[in-house]
């Protein structure tokens, strides 16, 4: 038997971690799903929650700050821009650059969605206990 076949062999699905995390993403997509307000997106969570943090924030900045592309970041922006939960202005600072900034609407909606996002990481954890929560998160912020 050639050492491929023996290493094919020995390769189970259920023990890789690609395997593990998609099925941790698919349980948590569902669970977020069901509690998120206004129909939002993970990705549009994700830029209401970090403008609530930041305040105004060029695009740029707010991508890095969310993990996403120039492109991704864009599109989420001009849609919440649509939804009128989100807007754009001058820097004053520097007039070359927009910033992005959370509408009042924008504001109510991401108070609200950060009370069901709560919830969600809440009921995503919740097979584990306090400690092992930490831990997941822990090394899961090595990983990224």
């Amino acid at each position: 038997m050639s050492e491929t076949m023996a290493l094919a062999d020995d390769y189970r699905l259920d023990d890789q971690v690609g395997f593990r995390l998609r099925q941790a993403t698919q349980r948590h997509t569902a669970i977020f799903a069901e509690h998120m307000v206004e129909g939002l997106t993970p990705t549009q969570f994700a830029a209401m929650a970090k403008l609530r943090e930041l305040g105004p924030a060029s695009q740029n900045l707010l991508g890095r700050r969310t993990a996403m592309d120039a492109a991704t970041i864009k599109g989420v922006i001009d849609r919440l821009r649509e939804r009128g939960l989100a807007e754009t202005r001058r820097d004053p600072a520097d007039g070359r650059r927009l910033l992005v900034a959370l509408t009042p609407e924008g504001r109510r909606v991401a108070a609200e969605a950060i009370a069901a996002g709560r919830i969600i990481t809440e009921e995503t954890l919740g097979p584990l206990n306090a400690t092992e929560q930490r831990r997941l998160l822990d090394l899961l912020a090595k990983l990224g």
